[in-house]
């Protein structure tokens, strides 16, 4: 591309025989002065300096001629408050004035505007036409009336204006009657599909007349006429509809259409990452645009950009990524897929790494107890994932991804739409690592080989009756090989030779949803949600063999209505959890069923906009430890639409499996022991149950027309009963026994997000955490948790669709287990340092279709010292790689390429 030569521009202007002249023909025909420039430069120039000069000429010009015909004048308006000067100036703004700016006290606008577009007397009539008295210009009666109350003033007799006498409106709309006004809010789909929104806020501005849609987005209310509606939902920017008559309406939310309804449209685009302001439960939203800011090839992968979740290996050999949530390993967070419990039991270690990114649609992270309706395992929090919906995803898309690690990733997923009633997907994935590296020089792989693979097919059925179902069949294979750099598993496996670890897991799994809504009684459906999995797991660490087997079926009915008004909901069901395990660990095994019915009850009450309530209460019947209650109870209070208060409370229930939760232990020479036991039933311990509080108080604001939001979390965890894991008795033990004393976890986090300036982020957040166990008599803090942590998250997006984000986290140290009976060179002291991590991605978007990003992990380069105790030893009674505290692979370079078709 030729290099713009402003010495050429300087020549071709003096064609310009009369400079003023054009300048002033151009103020009053620009066209002209356009096309005769457009006539001299094109014989002069190649296309691309032609096209420079144009558009360097036309602004110089537009600007020079805006300058000259500017003009400032000051006009007298009538209104009252806020609302009138936003509607006010963003009139003049859409009129195309240069700047306006009204006060509230004196009703004085100043305005500044092109005089050869607009005249003053021009202004004063737009502003009475929108509800507005000025000196010259009076609003008519059913204008003014439309205006909201808060924005009428007082109107003026004949001598202040026209000779007209307008007799005054009163405030209080006495005598007025008030008749329900019906609609439906819909959210719009891929080809113009129509899904009721269950749970939008229908607000009549300027009063506490508010309610909420149900579950076909009905919502019915007694409001008079004129009215102006506020419509919410979600991530979605809130607008307004201006009613008429009781007519029944619809508004739709759209991402994007050019379908004009015959009412309304509600537009906007959600967050990325976001709390919904409608949720009774503090339940954090992330869409897959918030994902794509980092690599995200799994799940364990996908909470790099959220504050509320820690991602750590649970050693330095295996590879296994676990979380905490409320400073709670993630045996504590129920995690589901679509609200189906696929990963739990003894597939708990292993399920972060079996959903892939690219078949994430969102993920919905729940902070303390959650539903009882979900079951009765979530003490932490819930971490509920959508995948991609055969209905409502891309028709190809294609991903691929390598790091300088030699890992190697695809993804392809495709979706067809068969006809209006059913739908399938095909979602595939791979993944590998084929070379060996130990740039650490411990003699131990800094990655483990193996290969991953994993299918999916999705099926979707919906009629105009009011039936959908939806099932889908999973299979995956995962392979891997760990251990010392020169492992051989053909010779050196369960032999002291070579220290050496495999793992080959399969699982497969038929899930689905069958839901139906009674056509005449929109409050009112019915759902079920099942499926069937079957997980096996077998490998060896060092000399130990361990295989698991597992297979587990579950059932869940839903029913949902009202009790005589939309104020007072319900859903109850009854449920049902079937568990087989099979566990060998050497020669001893454990073997156990679960069986486990169950119903439940919950409540909403929601009188008013401002309050809300959700009491739930279910009953399970375990075979083996018999009845089993959980309560729980949600609050939310609206200070305003932009202050929340959420309040909740409640207890859960789980079998810990002590083995499969704690596989990271086993990269080491320690002896597990199983300390007073008080049956012969799972391990001989008792189950956990634990009581959840949480607090959360959130505010949404705007500085400097940009929008925020801060938010502040307190929740508290204590165990009644608990299975601790204690590797602080003996550096050479792993010691299981029940809670004798107290346990408990105490969070707090307070997160800043704020746009700087447009398409720029911020969000900010510090977490204290404070989490104690009774250890043999003695209350410490739980090792390996960090007290404190701070995060700081940017991200940039260019109009040409550029993406940059870059994440900065302080950890601060951390408890490290009693090492003090190991000789010497093997001690680790008490704390582990603190220590910075980033990392950071660009990505760019190439003609809708193609994605590239680039990114780097841990940008500082910064690791863990002695991530192995005794590597030169492996076999020695002292060798250990899972007291990991800080990160365990240095720098990592990634690549990735998306190809996509809506």
């Amino acid at each position: 591309m030729a290099i713009f030569d402003f010495w050429k521009l300087n020549g071709l202007l003096k064609q310009f025989k009369y400079p003023l002249q054009y300048l002033e023909m151009y103020s009053q025909n620009p066209s002209l002065v356009i096309s005769k420039a457009t006539q001299i430069i094109k014989h002069n120039m190649n296309f691309v300096n032609y096209s420079i000069l144009l558009f360097f000429l036309f602004f110089s010009l537009n600007a020079s001629a805006q300058k000259r015909n500017l003009k400032t004048d000051t006009i007298k308006v009538y209104g009252e408050c806020e609302q009138c000067k936003e509607r006010i100036e963003g009139t003049l703004s859409r009129l195309g004035t240069y700047d306006a700016n009204w006060d509230i006290d004196s009703k004085i606008l100043i305005v500044s505007f092109d005089s050869l577009k607009l005249t003053r007397l021009k202004i004063e009539q737009k502003m009475a036409a929108i509800g507005h008295d000025t000196k010259s210009f009076q609003a008519d009666l059913k204008t003014y009336a439309k205006l909201p109350d808060c924005c009428k003033y007082e109107r003026f007799k004949k001598t202040e204006q026209t000779g007209i006498e307008v007799p005054p409106i009163k405030k209080d709309g006495l005598g007025e009657k008030k008749n329900s006004l019906k609609g439906t809010i819909f959210e719009e789909r891929e080809e113009g599909i129509l899904v009721p929104l269950y749970g939008a806020l229908v607000r009549v501005i300027n009063t506490n007349n508010a309610i909420y849609t149900d579950s076909l987005g009905v919502f019915q209310l007694f409001t008079s006429m004129p009215a102006t509606l506020a419509i919410s939902y979600l991530g979605y920017v809130t607008d307004t509809v201006h009613v008429y008559s009781y007519n029944e309406i619809e508004a739709v939310f759209k991402k994007s259409s050019s379908i004009t309804l015959r009412e309304v449209v509600v537009g906007g685009n959600p967050n990325t990452s976001y709390v919904s302001s409608l949720s009774t439960l503090n339940t954090l939203n992330i869409s897959s645009k918030e994902l794509s800011k980092a690599a995200c090839c799994n799940l364990s992968e996908s909470f790099e950009t959220s504050p509320s979740i820690d991602i750590s290996y649970s050693d330095a050999v295996t590879g296994i990524r676990q979380i905490q949530l409320l400073g709670l390993s993630g045996n504590y967070t129920q995690i589901t897929t679509e609200n189906i419990p696929e990963i739990r039991g003894l597939a708990g270690s292993f399920g972060l790494t079996f959903i892939p990114g690219p078949w994430i649609e969102g993920i919905q992270v729940t902070k303390g107890i959650g539903s009882v309706v979900n079951g009765y395992e979530s003490i932490a929090g819930q971490i509920n994932i959508e995948e991609k919906k055969p209905d409502d995803t891309e028709t190809l898309l294609m991903n691929g991804y390598s790091n300088n690690m030699g890992r190697l990733e695809a993804s392809i997923i495709v979706a067809k739409k068969l006809n209006h009633q059913w739908s399938t997907s095909f979602l595939t994935n791979t993944n590998g690592v084929f070379a060996k590296r130990d740039d650490n020089k411990d003699g131990f792989l800094d990655i483990p080989l193996g290969r991953h693979f994993n299918l999916q097919n999705r099926w979707k059925f919906e009629n105009e009756r009011g039936l959908v179902a939806q099932f889908s069949i999973k299979a995956l294979a995962d392979n891997r090989e760990a251990g010392e750099v020169g492992f051989d598993p053909l010779k050196d496996k369960l032999t002291s030779q070579k220290y050496g670890v495999g793992m080959n897991v399969g699982q497969y799994a038929f899930a689905g949803k069958v839901g139906y809504s009674f056509p005449q009684e929109k409050y009112k459906n019915i759902g079920l949600v099942f499926s069937a999995i079957n997980f096996n797991n077998n490998s060896f660490y060092g000399l130990h063999n361990y295989n698991t087997e597992q297979n587990s079926i579950h059932a869940n009915l839903i029913y949902q209505s009202i009790l005589g008004t939309t104020v007072h909901k319900y859903r109850t069901g009854l449920s049902f959890v079937g568990d087989r395990f099979n566990e060998n660990f050497d020669s001893t095994n454990f073997r156990r069923q679960e069986i486990v019915p169950g119903a439940f009850f919950e409540y909403t009450y929601s009188p008013i906009i401002k309050f809300t309530a959700i009491a739930g209460f279910r009953i399970d019947y375990h075979n083996f430890y018999g009845v089993i209650t959980t309560p729980r109870i949600h609050l939310k209070y609206d200070f305003t639409t932009s202050t929340i208060l959420r309040i909740s409370a409640g207890s859960g229930f789980r079998v810990a499996n002590i083995l499969a939760e704690n596989t990271g232990l086993f990269v080491s020479s320690r002896q597990y022991s199983i300390l007073h036991t008080t049956s012969s039933y799972a391990y001989g311990l008792n189950p956990e149950r634990a009581w959840n509080y949480g607090l959360n108080f959130t505010h949404q604001f705007k500085l400097n027309n940009h929008p925020g939001s801060l938010a502040f979390d307190a929740y508290q965890t204590v165990f009644r009963e608990q299975v601790v894991i204690d590797i602080d008795a003996n550096p050479q033990q792993i010691l299981f026994y029940n809670l004798q004393g107290s346990s408990y976890s105490n969070s707090i986090q307070a997160e800043l997000n704020y746009e700087l300036i447009n398409q720029l982020s911020l969000r900010m957040a510090y977490r204290w955490l404070d989490v104690q166990t009774n250890y043999s008599g003695a209350m410490l803090r739980k090792p390996l948790v960090a007290k404190h942590r701070a995060f700081i998250n940017m991200a940039y997006e260019t109009l040409g669709q550029w993406t940059f984000d870059l994440t900065t986290q302080w950890i601060s140290s951390k408890r490290l287990p009693n090492s003090g009976t190991n000789p010497v060179e093997y001690q680790f002291g008490t704390f582990s340092p603190h220590y910075i991590q980033m990392s950071g991605q660009v990505s760019k978007r190439i003609k809708e279709k193609w994605d590239f990003y680039l990114g780097i992990e841990n940008i500082t380069n910064y690791t863990q010292q002695l991530l192995i105790i005794s590597a030169n030893q492996p076999f020695s009674s002292y060798f250990d790689s899972s007291i990991t505290w800080g990160p365990v692979n240095g720098r990592v370079v990634y690549l990735g390429l998306k190809f996509k078709i809506q």
